[in-house]
């Protein structure tokens, strides 16, 4: 008896670290196409709702790199940097894929 509940906790820690791992490597694009990530009308990505950290961080990682960007093109063409970011929303929601979710400008998230 012992001897199976030893396996049954092995197996099923050894389950749930690869779930993990296999969630950390989850790229931008699985995250949206699973619901988990949309995209919103400031040029950044949110998540949908009841995401885990994991993806809560992928948002913030993404959104950082992509601040950086923005920041670059409105120091370039000497815009605000809200303006590159509207722009930048227009763009990445109408190239969002169809079932992908993206934010209304009333906030709420709809599957595109």
């Amino acid at each position: 008896m012992k001897k199976f509940a030893a396996k049954f906790i092995l197996t099923a820690t050894a389950l749930i670290l690869s779930a993990s791992v296999a969630f950390a490597a989850m790229t931008l694009e699985d995250a949206k196409h699973s619901g988990l990530i949309g995209e919103q009308p400031d040029g950044l990505v949110g998540v949908v709702s009841g995401a885990s950290p994991d993806a809560k961080s992928l948002v913030e990682s993404t959104n950082a790199q992509r601040l950086e960007k923005y920041k670059a093109i409105a120091d370039k063409h000497g815009s605000s940097l809200d303006q590159v970011q509207a722009v930048a929303g227009q763009k990445l929601i109408a190239s969002t894929p169809a079932g992908e979710y993206v934010k209304s400008a009333s906030g709420s998230w709809q599957k595109k």
